[in-house]
């Protein structure tokens, strides 16, 4: 669906627009485990400013392929981030759920911003009205694995975002670029 090449590249774009977005801004960089440590790896790297970064743990899956809608904190930023910027990145933005969520908790600690950065965003999903300010790719109603993204805990290390199609007897994961 779409190669490590189109994933590299975009991520290099969106490094260099966020630099240039928050040059003069205090900027906390916020990243929403599990699947978003690759993206937020290379896209922390392709910022060329100074940051402190942080982690917060959502879950609202569980072992499905659907939110299940109860969205919960796990692990909570320990970074403070009052009159900061706070860039939140995410792996993907589908029903919005967990993301209104976060943004909610986070906004009680008066950040001066809150951004969105997803990798992928599912508009057709979106139950929660809400923005991503920097998006690499808008998708369809697809469930999608690879570079962090997974299918009951499998396929996060692909290098490229496939597509799982469901066979008879498996759930196989489809690279959609010809290789």
């Amino acid at each position: 669906m779409i190669s490590a090449e189109e994933i590299f590249q975009r991520v290099q774009e969106l490094g260099l627009r966020i630099g240039s977005d928050y040059l003069k801004s205090d900027l906390v960089v916020v990243g929403l485990l599990n699947g978003v440590y690759p993206f937020f790896a290379d896209l922390t790297r392709a910022i060329d400013l100074d940051f402190p970064i942080g982690f917060m743990r959502v879950s609202s899956y569980g072992a499905g392929r659907v939110s299940s809608g109860d969205v919960k904190i796990i692990h909570d930023i320990e970074i403070p981030i009052r009159g900061k910027s706070v860039l939140i990145v995410e792996d993907i933005v589908d029903t919005g759920l967990t993301l209104d969520k976060v943004l909610k908790h986070l906004q009680k600690q008066s950040p001066a911003s809150l951004r969105v950065c997803a990798l992928l965003d599912k508009p057709a999903r979106r139950v929660v009205d809400l923005p991503v300010d920097y998006a690499g790719f808008t998708i369809s109603d697809q469930f999608v694995v690879g570079y962090g993204m997974d299918a009951n805990g499998l396929y996060r290390n692909l290098p490229y975002i496939g597509e799982v199609i469901a066979k008879p007897d498996e759930n196989v994961a489809r690279q959609c670029d010809n290789s």
